[in-house]
Protein backbone atom coordinates (compact mmCIF):
# COMPACT_ATOMS: atom_id res chain seq x y z
CA UNK A 1 0.00 0.00 0.00
CA UNK A 2 1.53 3.25 -0.95
CA UNK A 3 0.49 7.06 0.72
CA UNK A 4 1.43 10.65 -0.08
CA UNK A 5 3.84 10.51 2.58
CA UNK A 6 6.37 7.77 1.71
CA UNK A 7 6.74 5.50 -1.09
CA UNK A 8 7.11 1.52 -0.85
CA UNK A 9 9.31 -0.51 -2.70
CA UNK A 10 8.75 -4.48 -3.21
CA UNK A 11 11.61 -5.98 -4.76
CA UNK A 12 10.26 -9.44 -6.16
CA UNK A 13 13.32 -11.91 -7.37
CA UNK A 14 12.53 -14.94 -9.97
CA UNK A 15 13.88 -18.00 -9.04
CA UNK A 16 13.67 -20.74 -11.05
CA UNK A 17 10.94 -18.86 -13.30
CA UNK A 18 8.56 -18.06 -10.51
CA UNK A 19 7.59 -15.23 -8.90
CA UNK A 20 8.79 -15.24 -5.30
CA UNK A 21 8.06 -12.54 -2.69
CA UNK A 22 11.08 -11.03 -1.32
CA UNK A 23 11.41 -10.92 2.14
CA UNK A 24 11.54 -8.58 4.80
CA UNK A 25 14.78 -7.55 4.09
CA UNK A 26 14.27 -6.24 0.39
CA UNK A 27 11.54 -3.74 1.20
CA UNK A 28 13.11 -0.19 1.64
CA UNK A 29 10.48 3.05 2.55
CA UNK A 30 11.93 6.35 1.03
CA UNK A 31 10.61 10.01 2.09
CA UNK A 32 11.89 11.89 -1.12
CA UNK A 33 10.25 14.90 -0.11
CA UNK A 34 12.14 14.75 3.89
CA UNK A 35 15.58 13.92 2.57
CA UNK A 36 15.05 16.75 -0.24
CA UNK A 37 14.72 19.34 2.36
CA UNK A 38 17.54 17.58 4.68
CA UNK A 39 19.97 18.32 1.35
CA UNK A 40 18.08 21.83 0.40
CA UNK A 41 16.48 23.39 2.52
CA UNK A 42 14.35 26.04 1.81
CA UNK A 43 14.38 29.44 2.89
CA UNK A 44 12.92 33.23 1.60
CA UNK A 45 16.18 35.34 0.33
CA UNK A 46 16.21 39.20 -0.04
CA UNK A 47 17.96 39.53 -3.81
CA UNK A 48 21.43 41.20 -3.50
CA UNK A 49 20.59 43.84 -5.49
CA UNK A 50 17.71 45.00 -2.94
CA UNK A 51 19.50 43.90 0.65
CA UNK A 52 23.02 45.11 -0.09
CA UNK A 53 21.18 48.90 -0.40
CA UNK A 54 19.25 48.45 2.76
CA UNK A 55 22.43 46.56 4.60
CA UNK A 56 24.52 49.65 4.00
CA UNK A 57 22.10 52.03 4.88
CA UNK A 58 21.31 50.25 8.02
CA UNK A 59 24.79 49.98 8.81
CA UNK A 60 25.79 53.52 8.08
CA UNK A 61 22.83 54.67 10.12
CA UNK A 62 23.99 52.94 13.03
CA UNK A 63 27.63 54.10 12.54
CA UNK A 64 26.21 57.65 12.07
CA UNK A 65 24.56 57.91 14.90
CA UNK A 66 27.42 56.59 17.41
CA UNK A 67 29.12 59.29 16.17
CA UNK A 68 26.01 61.57 16.62
CA UNK A 69 27.68 64.88 18.20
CA UNK A 70 30.06 64.74 14.95
CA UNK A 71 27.03 66.11 13.65
CA UNK A 72 26.32 68.88 15.43
CA UNK A 73 29.69 70.98 15.33
CA UNK A 74 28.71 73.41 13.10
CA UNK A 75 27.50 76.87 13.97
CA UNK A 76 24.85 77.27 11.49
CA UNK A 77 22.82 74.55 13.16
CA UNK A 78 21.51 76.76 15.68
CA UNK A 79 20.36 79.62 13.61
CA UNK A 80 18.91 76.50 10.88
CA UNK A 81 16.58 75.99 13.62
CA UNK A 82 16.12 79.28 14.93
CA UNK A 83 15.12 80.32 11.46
CA UNK A 84 12.62 77.81 11.50
CA UNK A 85 11.41 78.31 14.85
CA UNK A 86 10.50 81.78 12.85
CA UNK A 87 9.03 80.51 10.26
CA UNK A 88 6.59 77.85 12.28
CA UNK A 89 5.65 80.96 14.46
CA UNK A 90 4.76 83.24 11.48
CA UNK A 91 3.24 81.23 9.31
CA UNK A 92 5.38 82.56 6.68
CA UNK A 93 8.98 82.88 4.81
CA UNK A 94 11.44 85.49 5.70
CA UNK A 95 11.95 88.00 3.27
CA UNK A 96 13.93 90.82 5.04
CA UNK A 97 16.97 89.97 7.86
CA UNK A 98 15.58 90.14 11.42
CA UNK A 99 18.31 88.57 13.21
CA UNK A 100 21.11 90.78 13.38
CA UNK A 101 21.83 94.55 14.28
CA UNK A 102 24.05 95.30 11.65
CA UNK A 103 21.95 94.48 8.33
CA UNK A 104 18.10 93.98 10.25
CA UNK A 105 15.45 94.95 7.55
CA UNK A 106 17.93 94.43 4.35
CA UNK A 107 16.56 91.85 1.95
CA UNK A 108 17.44 88.28 2.53
CA UNK A 109 15.65 84.82 1.84
CA UNK A 110 15.69 81.17 3.06
CA UNK A 111 16.18 78.77 0.08
CA UNK A 112 16.45 76.57 2.68
CA UNK A 113 12.92 76.78 4.58
CA UNK A 114 11.94 73.62 4.55
CA UNK A 115 14.55 71.62 5.84
CA UNK A 116 14.81 74.76 8.68
CA UNK A 117 11.01 73.28 9.23
CA UNK A 118 11.88 69.87 9.10
CA UNK A 119 14.71 70.63 11.93
CA UNK A 120 12.59 72.94 14.01
CA UNK A 121 9.65 70.63 14.46
CA UNK A 122 12.38 67.99 15.14
CA UNK A 123 14.10 69.75 17.57
CA UNK A 124 10.88 70.61 19.92
CA UNK A 125 9.67 67.51 20.39
CA UNK A 126 12.79 64.92 20.30
CA UNK A 127 15.56 67.87 21.09
CA UNK A 128 18.99 67.15 19.39
CA UNK A 129 18.50 63.42 19.19
CA UNK A 130 15.53 64.32 16.72
CA UNK A 131 17.69 66.38 14.64
CA UNK A 132 21.18 64.06 14.65
CA UNK A 133 18.86 61.10 13.57
CA UNK A 134 17.03 62.92 10.93
CA UNK A 135 20.63 63.48 9.40
CA UNK A 136 21.94 60.36 10.44
CA UNK A 137 19.10 58.71 8.27
CA UNK A 138 19.26 60.79 5.09
CA UNK A 139 22.76 61.12 4.70
CA UNK A 140 22.53 56.55 5.10
CA UNK A 141 20.04 56.96 2.70
CA UNK A 142 21.54 58.76 0.36
CA UNK A 143 24.23 56.02 0.24
CA UNK A 144 21.99 53.32 0.45
CA UNK A 145 20.49 54.25 -2.88
CA UNK A 146 23.72 55.49 -3.88
CA UNK A 147 24.32 51.58 -3.53
CA UNK A 148 21.37 50.29 -5.00
CA UNK A 149 21.62 52.58 -8.75
CA UNK A 150 25.41 51.14 -8.91
CA UNK A 151 24.10 47.72 -8.48
CA UNK A 152 22.16 47.67 -11.21
CA UNK A 153 25.13 48.18 -13.43
CA UNK A 154 27.91 46.60 -10.86
CA UNK A 155 28.59 43.29 -9.25
CA UNK A 156 28.38 43.62 -5.13
CA UNK A 157 32.00 44.10 -4.69
CA UNK A 158 32.94 47.00 -7.02
CA UNK A 159 29.95 48.77 -6.49
CA UNK A 160 30.19 48.18 -2.22
CA UNK A 161 33.98 49.49 -3.01
CA UNK A 162 32.84 52.72 -4.68
CA UNK A 163 30.10 53.25 -1.91
CA UNK A 164 33.07 53.38 1.09
CA UNK A 165 35.20 55.89 -1.18
CA UNK A 166 32.23 57.61 -1.46
CA UNK A 167 31.27 57.89 2.31
CA UNK A 168 34.80 58.20 2.72
CA UNK A 169 34.84 61.58 0.96
CA UNK A 170 31.44 63.53 2.31
CA UNK A 171 32.57 62.54 5.63
CA UNK A 172 34.19 66.28 6.57
CA UNK A 173 30.71 67.62 5.72
CA UNK A 174 28.40 65.26 7.59
CA UNK A 175 26.67 67.57 9.58
CA UNK A 176 23.16 68.14 10.62
CA UNK A 177 22.19 70.78 8.62
CA UNK A 178 20.10 71.35 5.16
CA UNK A 179 22.35 69.87 2.42
CA UNK A 180 22.13 66.58 4.66
CA UNK A 181 18.53 66.13 4.12
CA UNK A 182 18.63 67.04 0.29
CA UNK A 183 21.15 64.07 -0.23
CA UNK A 184 18.71 61.33 -1.34
CA UNK A 185 16.99 63.24 -3.41
CA UNK A 186 20.74 64.97 -5.15
CA UNK A 187 21.41 61.22 -5.93
CA UNK A 188 17.96 60.09 -7.11
CA UNK A 189 18.15 63.17 -9.41
CA UNK A 190 21.62 61.94 -10.62
CA UNK A 191 21.09 58.78 -11.29
CA UNK A 192 17.80 59.30 -13.02
CA UNK A 193 19.73 61.42 -15.50
CA UNK A 194 22.54 59.00 -15.83
CA UNK A 195 20.05 56.27 -16.27
CA UNK A 196 18.55 58.01 -19.26
CA UNK A 197 21.66 58.17 -20.59
CA UNK A 198 22.47 54.71 -20.44
CA UNK A 199 19.70 53.81 -21.82
CA UNK A 200 19.37 56.39 -24.91
CA UNK A 201 16.10 58.37 -23.92
CA UNK A 202 14.75 61.72 -22.15
CA UNK A 203 14.76 61.83 -18.39
CA UNK A 204 10.98 60.65 -16.98
CA UNK A 205 9.27 63.88 -16.05
CA UNK A 206 8.84 62.35 -12.67
CA UNK A 207 11.95 63.82 -12.02
CA UNK A 208 10.58 67.39 -12.08
CA UNK A 209 8.98 66.86 -8.51
CA UNK A 210 12.65 65.57 -6.91
CA UNK A 211 13.95 69.21 -8.37
CA UNK A 212 11.44 71.08 -6.89
CA UNK A 213 11.81 69.03 -3.22
CA UNK A 214 15.60 70.01 -3.49
CA UNK A 215 14.90 73.22 -4.31
CA UNK A 216 13.13 74.04 -1.27
CA UNK A 217 15.46 71.54 1.13
CA UNK A 218 18.55 73.49 0.22
CA UNK A 219 20.34 75.88 -2.39
CA UNK A 220 22.56 73.31 -4.14
CA UNK A 221 19.53 72.31 -6.85
CA UNK A 222 21.14 74.81 -9.18
CA UNK A 223 23.52 72.31 -9.54
CA UNK A 224 21.12 69.56 -10.66
CA UNK A 225 20.09 71.81 -12.99
CA UNK A 226 23.39 72.78 -14.48
CA UNK A 227 23.91 68.68 -14.41
CA UNK A 228 21.24 68.37 -17.54
CA UNK A 229 23.55 69.95 -19.70
CA UNK A 230 26.65 67.10 -19.85
CA UNK A 231 24.11 64.38 -20.07
CA UNK A 232 22.42 66.15 -22.89
CA UNK A 233 25.62 66.79 -24.48
CA UNK A 234 26.20 63.15 -24.11
CA UNK A 235 22.72 62.05 -25.22
CA UNK A 236 23.54 64.14 -28.27
CA UNK A 237 26.62 62.87 -29.56
CA UNK A 238 25.56 59.55 -29.30
CA UNK A 239 22.03 60.00 -30.93
CA UNK A 240 22.07 58.91 -34.76
CA UNK A 241 22.74 62.12 -37.13
CA UNK A 242 19.30 62.37 -38.60
CA UNK A 243 17.67 62.24 -34.95
CA UNK A 244 20.04 64.44 -33.14
CA UNK A 245 17.88 67.45 -33.63
CA UNK A 246 14.41 65.67 -32.45
CA UNK A 247 16.88 64.21 -29.48
CA UNK A 248 18.17 68.04 -28.11
CA UNK A 249 14.34 69.54 -29.20
CA UNK A 250 13.12 66.49 -26.55
CA UNK A 251 16.10 67.54 -23.85
CA UNK A 252 15.98 71.58 -24.13
CA UNK A 253 12.14 70.68 -23.37
CA UNK A 254 13.19 68.79 -20.05
CA UNK A 255 15.73 71.33 -18.95
CA UNK A 256 13.23 74.00 -19.69
CA UNK A 257 10.43 72.14 -17.20
CA UNK A 258 13.26 71.23 -14.69
CA UNK A 259 13.59 75.11 -14.64
CA UNK A 260 10.11 75.68 -14.10
CA UNK A 261 9.81 72.99 -11.90
CA UNK A 262 12.72 74.36 -9.73
CA UNK A 263 11.01 78.27 -8.97
CA UNK A 264 8.27 76.37 -7.41
CA UNK A 265 9.38 77.72 -4.06
CA UNK A 266 7.45 80.42 -1.68
CA UNK A 267 10.16 82.61 -3.12
CA UNK A 268 9.95 81.59 -7.23
CA UNK A 269 12.72 82.02 -8.86
CA UNK A 270 14.89 83.74 -6.25
CA UNK A 271 15.95 81.05 -5.15
CA UNK A 272 18.14 80.46 -7.74
CA UNK A 273 19.99 83.98 -7.48
CA UNK A 274 20.83 82.87 -3.72
CA UNK A 275 23.44 80.49 -5.53
CA UNK A 276 24.72 83.73 -7.64
CA UNK A 277 24.93 85.34 -4.75
CA UNK A 278 27.05 83.17 -2.36
CA UNK A 279 29.33 82.53 -5.40
CA UNK A 280 29.80 86.10 -5.91
CA UNK A 281 31.59 86.44 -2.65
CA UNK A 282 34.64 85.39 -4.16
CA UNK A 283 37.97 85.98 -1.83
CA UNK A 284 35.57 85.89 0.83
CA UNK A 285 34.38 82.19 0.83
CA UNK A 286 38.27 81.35 1.11
CA UNK A 287 38.21 82.91 4.68
CA UNK A 288 35.13 80.53 5.39
CA UNK A 289 36.04 76.98 6.50
CA UNK A 290 34.21 74.96 4.54
CA UNK A 291 34.50 76.92 1.56
CA UNK A 292 38.50 77.03 1.43
CA UNK A 293 40.54 74.99 -1.05
CA UNK A 294 41.21 71.23 -0.01
CA UNK A 295 45.17 71.25 1.21
CA UNK A 296 47.36 68.24 0.45
CA UNK A 297 49.77 69.58 3.74
CA UNK A 298 48.41 66.48 5.26
CA UNK A 299 47.21 63.29 4.18
CA UNK A 300 43.93 63.54 3.96
CA UNK A 301 40.58 61.37 2.55
CA UNK A 302 40.19 63.32 -0.40
CA UNK A 303 44.08 61.98 -1.13
CA UNK A 304 43.54 58.87 -0.06
CA UNK A 305 40.86 58.65 -2.56
CA UNK A 306 42.03 60.50 -5.61
CA UNK A 307 44.90 58.12 -5.62
CA UNK A 308 43.30 54.62 -4.89
CA UNK A 309 41.17 55.90 -7.78
CA UNK A 310 44.22 57.32 -9.99
CA UNK A 311 46.06 53.78 -8.98
CA UNK A 312 43.24 51.72 -10.30
CA UNK A 313 42.66 53.24 -13.77
CA UNK A 314 46.41 52.96 -14.62
CA UNK A 315 46.43 49.46 -13.71
CA UNK A 316 43.44 48.52 -15.30
CA UNK A 317 43.15 50.93 -18.09
CA UNK A 318 39.99 52.43 -17.34
CA UNK A 319 38.19 54.44 -19.86
CA UNK A 320 35.13 56.59 -19.83
CA UNK A 321 33.55 58.69 -22.16
CA UNK A 322 34.81 61.94 -23.55
CA UNK A 323 31.63 63.16 -22.01
CA UNK A 324 32.03 61.57 -18.55
CA UNK A 325 35.62 62.20 -18.17
CA UNK A 326 34.58 65.93 -18.01
CA UNK A 327 32.00 65.08 -15.38
CA UNK A 328 34.55 63.73 -13.43
CA UNK A 329 37.33 66.03 -13.68
CA UNK A 330 34.62 69.15 -12.86
CA UNK A 331 33.81 66.96 -9.84
CA UNK A 332 37.25 66.78 -8.82
CA UNK A 333 38.02 70.54 -9.94
CA UNK A 334 34.71 71.51 -7.47
CA UNK A 335 36.17 68.95 -4.53
CA UNK A 336 39.62 70.60 -4.44
CA UNK A 337 38.44 74.08 -4.94
CA UNK A 338 35.81 73.81 -1.79
CA UNK A 339 36.12 70.83 0.44
CA UNK A 340 32.65 71.20 1.17
CA UNK A 341 32.28 69.76 -2.48
CA UNK A 342 33.80 66.28 -1.30
CA UNK A 343 30.27 64.88 -1.16
CA UNK A 344 28.98 65.80 -4.89
CA UNK A 345 32.74 63.56 -5.80
CA UNK A 346 31.71 61.00 -3.72
CA UNK A 347 27.78 60.30 -4.55
CA UNK A 348 28.11 61.49 -8.12
CA UNK A 349 30.86 60.39 -9.94
CA UNK A 350 30.03 56.80 -8.62
CA UNK A 351 26.84 56.84 -10.82
CA UNK A 352 28.59 58.34 -13.97
CA UNK A 353 31.25 55.77 -14.42
CA UNK A 354 29.48 52.70 -13.07
CA UNK A 355 27.93 52.10 -16.83
CA UNK A 356 31.51 52.06 -18.35
CA UNK A 357 33.05 50.11 -16.14
CA UNK A 358 30.23 47.42 -16.31
CA UNK A 359 31.00 47.63 -19.74
CA UNK A 360 34.74 46.92 -19.39
CA UNK A 361 35.44 44.61 -16.39
CA UNK A 362 31.35 43.05 -16.44
CA UNK A 363 27.91 44.19 -15.53
CA UNK A 364 26.58 43.00 -12.08
CA UNK A 365 25.51 39.02 -11.10
CA UNK A 366 22.67 38.26 -11.29
CA UNK A 367 23.25 34.79 -10.23
CA UNK A 368 24.88 37.20 -6.39
CA UNK A 369 23.56 35.77 -3.29
CA UNK A 370 21.03 37.98 -1.41
CA UNK A 371 20.30 37.70 2.30
CA UNK A 372 17.98 35.19 4.58
CA UNK A 373 14.92 37.38 5.56
CA UNK A 374 15.65 36.86 9.03
CA UNK A 375 18.89 38.03 9.04
CA UNK A 376 17.77 41.36 7.17
CA UNK A 377 14.95 41.50 9.80
CA UNK A 378 17.70 41.28 12.36
CA UNK A 379 19.48 44.36 10.69
CA UNK A 380 16.31 46.38 11.14
CA UNK A 381 15.44 45.32 14.58
CA UNK A 382 19.08 46.86 15.55
CA UNK A 383 18.37 50.03 13.54
CA UNK A 384 15.32 50.27 15.39
CA UNK A 385 16.81 49.38 19.06
CA UNK A 386 20.19 52.08 18.19
CA UNK A 387 17.79 54.56 17.32
CA UNK A 388 15.64 54.18 20.84
CA UNK A 389 18.83 53.47 22.68
CA UNK A 390 21.61 55.69 21.53
CA UNK A 391 20.47 59.17 21.54
CA UNK A 392 19.51 59.07 25.24
CA UNK A 393 22.88 57.56 25.77
CA UNK A 394 24.88 59.79 24.22
CA UNK A 395 23.08 62.75 24.81
CA UNK A 396 24.10 64.59 21.61
CA UNK A 397 24.86 68.35 22.04
CA UNK A 398 26.78 70.59 20.34
CA UNK A 399 30.44 71.44 20.66
CA UNK A 400 31.32 74.02 22.85
CA UNK A 401 33.25 75.48 21.17
CA UNK A 402 30.13 76.68 19.14
CA UNK A 403 28.57 77.03 22.52
CA UNK A 404 29.73 80.33 23.87
CA UNK A 405 26.54 79.93 27.33
CA UNK A 406 28.60 81.72 29.64
CA UNK A 407 29.63 84.60 27.34
CA UNK A 408 26.28 84.85 25.92
CA UNK A 409 25.25 85.81 29.49
CA UNK A 410 27.88 88.40 30.36
CA UNK A 411 26.83 90.13 26.40
CA UNK A 412 23.24 90.27 28.04
CA UNK A 413 24.34 90.84 31.55
CA UNK A 414 26.19 94.14 30.11
CA UNK A 415 23.01 95.81 28.99
CA UNK A 416 25.03 96.68 25.77
CA UNK A 417 23.26 96.15 22.48
CA UNK A 418 25.98 97.01 19.52
CA UNK A 419 28.19 93.84 20.00
CA UNK A 420 31.21 92.59 17.97
CA UNK A 421 31.29 88.93 17.67
CA UNK A 422 33.46 86.16 15.92
CA UNK A 423 31.77 84.76 12.68
CA UNK A 424 31.68 80.99 14.33
CA UNK A 425 29.54 82.57 17.63
CA UNK A 426 26.76 84.22 15.49
CA UNK A 427 24.56 80.96 15.34
CA UNK A 428 24.33 80.50 19.05
CA UNK A 429 23.89 84.18 19.59
CA UNK A 430 20.63 84.26 17.16
CA UNK A 431 19.41 80.91 18.83
CA UNK A 432 19.92 82.87 22.07
CA UNK A 433 17.77 85.95 20.93
CA UNK A 434 21.22 88.01 20.66
CA UNK A 435 21.69 90.30 17.41
CA UNK A 436 24.82 89.73 16.24
CA UNK A 437 27.51 91.74 13.90
CA UNK A 438 27.33 88.76 11.87
CA UNK A 439 26.59 85.01 11.11
CA UNK A 440 26.92 81.84 8.95
CA UNK A 441 24.63 84.13 6.59
CA UNK A 442 27.07 85.38 4.21
CA UNK A 443 25.07 86.17 1.35
CA UNK A 444 23.41 88.42 3.29
CA UNK A 445 26.61 90.62 4.81
CA UNK A 446 28.55 90.41 1.22
CA UNK A 447 31.82 90.27 0.40
CA UNK A 448 33.28 93.84 0.98
CA UNK A 449 31.67 93.68 5.16
CA UNK A 450 33.06 90.10 5.40
CA UNK A 451 36.42 91.23 4.37
CA UNK A 452 36.60 94.30 6.29
CA UNK A 453 35.27 92.49 9.07
CA UNK A 454 38.07 89.92 8.93
CA UNK A 455 40.74 92.83 8.35
CA UNK A 456 39.49 94.12 11.90
CA UNK A 457 39.13 91.53 14.12
CA UNK A 458 42.29 90.06 12.97
CA UNK A 459 44.48 93.13 12.90
CA UNK A 460 45.46 92.90 9.38
CA UNK A 461 45.21 97.08 9.78
CA UNK A 462 44.84 97.97 13.05
CA UNK A 463 43.05 101.66 11.98
CA UNK A 464 40.69 99.47 10.53
CA UNK A 465 39.42 97.93 13.78
CA UNK A 466 39.51 101.08 15.63
CA UNK A 467 37.41 102.92 12.89
CA UNK A 468 34.97 99.90 12.71
CA UNK A 469 34.93 100.36 17.06
CA UNK A 470 34.11 103.58 16.61
CA UNK A 471 31.30 103.72 13.22
CA UNK A 472 29.86 101.13 14.16
CA UNK A 473 29.71 102.41 17.56
CA UNK A 474 30.35 99.11 19.59
CA UNK A 475 29.92 98.73 23.11
CA UNK A 476 30.40 94.99 23.61
CA UNK A 477 32.82 92.49 21.72
CA UNK A 478 32.29 88.50 22.38
CA UNK A 479 35.58 87.20 20.52
CA UNK A 480 37.13 83.61 20.30
CA UNK A 481 40.97 83.08 22.52
CA UNK A 482 43.05 84.01 19.97
CA UNK A 483 41.86 86.48 18.11
CA UNK A 484 44.42 89.53 17.79
CA UNK A 485 41.93 92.26 18.49
CA UNK A 486 40.85 90.85 21.87
CA UNK A 487 44.84 91.92 22.96
CA UNK A 488 44.59 95.40 21.55
CA UNK A 489 41.58 95.43 23.58
CA UNK A 490 43.00 94.70 26.58
CA UNK A 491 45.43 97.63 26.25
CA UNK A 492 42.81 100.24 24.99
CA UNK A 493 41.65 102.71 27.53
CA UNK A 494 37.39 102.56 27.64
CA UNK A 495 37.76 99.18 27.40
CA UNK A 496 37.32 96.31 30.46
CA UNK A 497 37.54 92.24 30.23
CA UNK A 498 34.32 91.52 31.53
CA UNK A 499 34.23 87.31 31.17
CA UNK A 500 37.01 84.81 29.59
CA UNK A 501 36.94 81.21 29.28
CA UNK A 502 38.12 78.58 26.82
CA UNK A 503 35.83 79.52 24.36
CA UNK A 504 35.18 83.25 24.49
CA UNK A 505 36.29 87.00 25.83
CA UNK A 506 33.79 89.51 25.96
CA UNK A 507 34.71 93.07 26.89
CA UNK A 508 32.72 95.95 27.58
CA UNK A 509 33.43 99.64 26.39
CA UNK A 510 33.10 101.81 29.89
CA UNK A 511 30.42 104.99 29.88
CA UNK A 512 33.52 107.22 30.18
CA UNK A 513 34.76 106.17 26.91
CA UNK A 514 31.53 107.11 25.19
Amino acid sequence: MFTDGYALTARMARSGGRLRRAGPEEFAVVYPAADAQSAAPISARVPAAIAWPMVVTILLYGLLLTLGTQLLNDADTYWQIAVGDWMIAHRAVPHVDVYSWTFAGEPWISSQWLAQVVFAGLYHVFGWSGVVAASAFAIAGAFGLLTYYLMQRLAPLPALVMVMAGFVLAAPHMLARPHALALPVMVMWAAGLVRAADDERVPSYWLLPLIALWANLHGGFTFGIFLIAPVALEALINAPAPDRLRVALRWALFGIAALAAACVTPYGPESILVTRRILGLGPALALIGEWQPESFTKFGSLELVLLGAIGFMLYRRVTLPPVRILVVLGLVHMALSQSRNGEMLGLIAPLFAAGPLAAQFGSRDSEAKGFALPLLAGFGVVALLATLVLPPLLRYEPRALVTPTAATAAVKASGKTHLLNSYDFGGYLIAQGVRPYIDGRTELYGADFFLHYDAAVNLKDVAVFERLLNDRKIDVTMLAPGTPAIGLLDRTPGWTRAYADGIAVVHVRTDEAR
